[in-house]
């Protein structure tokens, strides 16, 4: 299975936050896109669902 990245689409490209994201087996993946090989958080999808909720204010 190949694990495809997807970058935030709130990235700006200009070196300043970015994240990406992947469907990994059973969690979603969360890596920062200018270090991809060092590791990435694991998150159930409520648990990343809650993280961005948190993020966007909503909770």
């Amino acid at each position: 299975m190949t694990v495809v990245w997807r970058k935030s689409s709130r990235s700006t490209n200009q070196g300043g936050e970015c994240v990406e994201v992947a469907a990994l087996s059973d969690v979603i993946g969360v890596r920062d896109s200018k270090n991809t090989e060092g590791g990435h958080l694991a998150l159930t999808s409520e648990a990343f669902a809650k993280l961005v909720q948190r993020i966007k204010g909503l909770d």
